[in-house]
């Protein structure tokens, strides 16, 4: 009986060819043999959690569910049936349909009386009772009962199944598949985890790019371009990054690999990137992020950003100085590096743009990339934009980059209107010892204009010319930090100061008999700013 059970529930799961259903339907015909070696025929009656073999329970399902043998004949009427010899061989297959069939059926279909009826097996007898009728005819006898046409037991039988079909039990959904080994368990279980895992909107991106690429007339491809516009918006709005980056990647191949796309169709589907890249729409994409409450996860926001196309860098960078959540503008800031390293081109127009911040960030991205492309926009910028904020941006962007052209355009910045600029360009050309600007430099040291300006700045035009002049500045610089007027008078004390750090910058020779001079110095400004010269100490702070 336990191999009548896993025969039916292969029969039900299982096609024929497979080996799982061959062993379980071998095994239940290897096993009548014995009997017919006793008798000519198997008796079976049947409770409603038992099947009996005279008077002796062979196999208890305490379930009554559609998975349970005793129940499915006993709801239907049937309370025995008898196996004659040759049942395996010749009629075990249509039996096992039956029982498959009235597994699966609906209530307004041919319950198992009528189906056993219909199949007339000649090596199976049964008996049944009219469940409409009160008292149920005992079954003790071994006479068989009156066999009915199943018409007339069917509504009485189809009441009995309501009835019972409208009582939830928890015991029905508790058919465990035991028949099945460990390996095929962890199969199912994997399968089903990975159905109810997957990403469906994943599945109908490609399934229309399958039809985008297999259907070559042109209302299709153009009904699906305009699919895929629809749900790119759709996702958006729902929040799905992670489908809207696997659609922009995904066109980008549909496009390109058949050969008889044209040129319209391409344009219109392969554009689907540079529609998001658009500032409107990526400004509204990137204003709903910074108001969320709840993020999606960092992989599905890096997968997005990374579909964007070079015209979404003007966008990034306009929208970086708004934005107030700490994650979303870390992924934006890796999103505009990103985009800055891979398109120069777009990144040097930017430096030029009227919007403030997308030139001071496009600024910002070009020195550190050390875009050498730059050095044009960014001399422009330093001649002719008002904005101090921004000349200061390329100052730094220029030192960054460090290429003579770079060094050239910082030259004519010592002379700017702003202070900051002025000592920032200084540093940085006296850092590099760009001989280029050492007539300026000398013109500065020399006159009267400096010597009106803070000590910071002072400093760094002495220490820059220091770098440049040699011994042939030595004679002057020594005058002014060693030197007195007519009248006993030395210089002022900073710019003394500043002489010293210059001779130290030298650093030859007479530079150092110079400061050697001045190492009793009374004046404690000039007396550090001399020690630390000739200890050959850095610039000064």
């Amino acid at each position: 009986m336990r191999l009548l059970v896993k025969a039916g529930r292969a029969h039900q799961l299982y096609l024929p060819n497979n080996p799982v259903y061959k062993g379980a339907i071998d095994a239940l015909r290897n096993a009548f043999p014995a009997i017919w070696a006793r008798t000519e025929e198997l008796p079976l009656r049947f409770t409603e959690t038992e099947i009996r073999w005279f008077g002796k329970p062979v196999l208890v399902e305490s379930s009554k569910s559609a998975d349970s043998v005793p129940w499915t004949f006993f709801k239907d009427g049937i309370r025995e049936i008898t196996l004659t010899r040759g049942f395996e061989e010749d009629e075990l297959g249509q039996f096992l349909d039956i029982l498959q069939r009235i597994r699966k059926s609906a209530e307004d279909e041919d319950d198992l009386l009528t189906l056993l009826w219909e199949a007339d097996f000649t090596k199976l007898r049964y008996r049944y009772v009219d469940l409409g009728a009160e008292p149920v005819a005992s079954l003790e006898s071994t006479e068989p009962m009156e066999e009915k046409s199943p018409d007339a037991v069917r509504d009485a039988t189809r009441e009995a199944s309501e009835t019972a079909n409208s009582i939830v039990n928890l015991q029905d959904f508790d058919a465990t598949l035991y028949f099945l080994d460990e390996k095929e368990l962890a199969y199912l279980r994997g399968e089903i985890e990975r159905e109810y895992t997957a990403d469906l909107r994943k599945a109908v991106v490609a399934t229309l790019l399958d039809i985008y690429e297999v259907q070559a007339a042109p209302h299709v491809r153009e009904e699906i371009s305009e699919l895929a516009e629809t749900l790119m918006l759709m996702l958006l709005s729902g929040g799905h990054f992670r489908a809207v980056a696997y659609l922009l990647a995904e066109t980008q191949t549909a496009v390109q690999r058949p050969a008889n796309v044209t040129p319209e169709h391409r344009d219109r589907l392969g554009r689907l990137p540079d529609r998001l890249s658009a500032a409107e729409p990526l400004g509204q994409l990137l204003q709903g992020l910074d108001e969320a409450a709840d993020l999606p996860p960092q992989e599905e926001l890096t997968a997005l950003f990374e579909q964007l196309r070079p015209a979404a860098l003007g966008g990034v960078f306009a929208w970086l100085p708004k934005l107030s959540n700490p994650r979303v503008k870390t992924l934006v800031e890796h999103a505009a590096n990103r985009l800055a390293g891979a398109n120069t081109a777009e990144l040097v127009k930017l430096i030029l743009d009227p919007d403030r911040s997308v030139a001071l960030e496009a600024t910002r991205r070009a020195a550190a990339v050390k875009a050498a492309a730059a050095v044009v926009p960014l001399a422009k910028l330093l001649t002719d934009s008002k904005d101090v904020e921004l000349r200061q941006s390329a100052v730094g962007a220029l030192t960054e980059i460090g290429s003579a052209g770079a060094l050239q355009a910082l030259e004519r910045s010592i002379d700017d209107s702003d202070r900051d600029v002025r000592v920032a360009a200084v540093r940085t050309l006296g850092a590099k010892a760009y001989r280029g600007v050492f007539t300026r430099l000398d013109t500065a040291v020399k006159g009267k204009t400096l010597r009106e300006r803070d000590l910071t700045e002072k400093m760094a035009f002495f220490e820059a010319y220091g770098a440049m002049c040699g011994d042939n500045g030595v004679p002057y610089l020594d005058e002014m930090l060693n030197g007195k007027s007519m009248f006993g008078k030395r210089e002022d004390a900073e710019l003394r100061a500043c002489a010293a750090m210059a001779l130290g910058r030298v650093n030859t020779k007479k530079a150092r008999e110079a400061l050697q001079k001045a190492s009793t110095e009374k004046d404690i400004v000039v007396r550090n700013a001399v020690n630390r010269a000739m200890r050959g100490g850095g610039p000064a702070a």
